[in-house]
């Protein structure tokens, strides 16, 4: 694991503003940050404004930071107040997308990570990681699509995989045990005039 784990409970006079419904959750839901912060910085100045939106994870190049309940919605989705992502989504923020890529390349690792992890504990596959575009048509995560939306999940399945035990997977290579007409030292000839004996010679 190449991040610390850091659990900064919402705070209680914020629960109800920024966490206000019980909540199953079914999906986690890919954001990025859109500016160069830290993950302790996007968190704090989420739990300490007072506006309704918020997150339940920020990561970036050293941290995860779980900053909201799992069993409490927040609003990151944008797909209203019943919406499914808003409703039943787990919102995560990868910082640091704008500004070093380095950066943001350790972040979006730290969160494929954690992400593998969280669908192991649900007992989720891949079809359960969204992202914000999918529920809100925002293009967010911007940085990750820019560099490819599958990419991303081929990183989360890599992590996945190591955690159930699958061996890694390798591309395949197809080989044939045909040769190459004309590439076996002269000693192969090509007609149309092939004669083929019916019987074998007598004697």
């Amino acid at each position: 694991m190449s991040y610390t784990f850091i659990d900064q409970a919402m705070p209680a006079n914020k629960k109800s503003l920024k966490q206000p419904y019980a909540m199953t959750p079914k999906y986690i839901t890919i954001h990025n940050t859109s500016n160069s912060a830290p993950a302790k910085n996007e968190v704090s100045y989420m739990q300490g404004n007072n506006a309704q939106t918020g997150f339940h994870v920020a990561i970036d190049e050293a941290y995860v930071i779980k900053c909201a309940d799992f069993n409490r919605n927040t609003w990151h989705a944008g797909d209203g107040t019943y919406g499914t992502g808003n409703r039943q989504s787990i919102g995560i923020e990868i910082c640091r997308s704008t500004g070093s890529l380095d950066l943001f390349k350790k972040a979006e690792q730290n969160c494929a990570e954690y992400v593998a992890k969280l669908l192991k504990e649900y007992g989720w596959d891949i079809s359960r990681v969204k992202r914000h575009k999918d529920w809100s048509g925002k293009y967010c995560p911007h940085k990750t699509m820019d560099l490819g939306w599958q990419r991303f999940l081929d990183m989360v399945k890599a992590e996945l995989d190591k955690l159930m035990g699958k061996p890694t997977v390798k591309p395949t290579v197809e080989t044939s045990s045909a040769f190459k007409v004309g590439n076996y030292n002269n000693y192969v000839t090509t007609t149309d005039d092939l004669n083929v004996r019916s019987a074998r010679n007598a004697g």
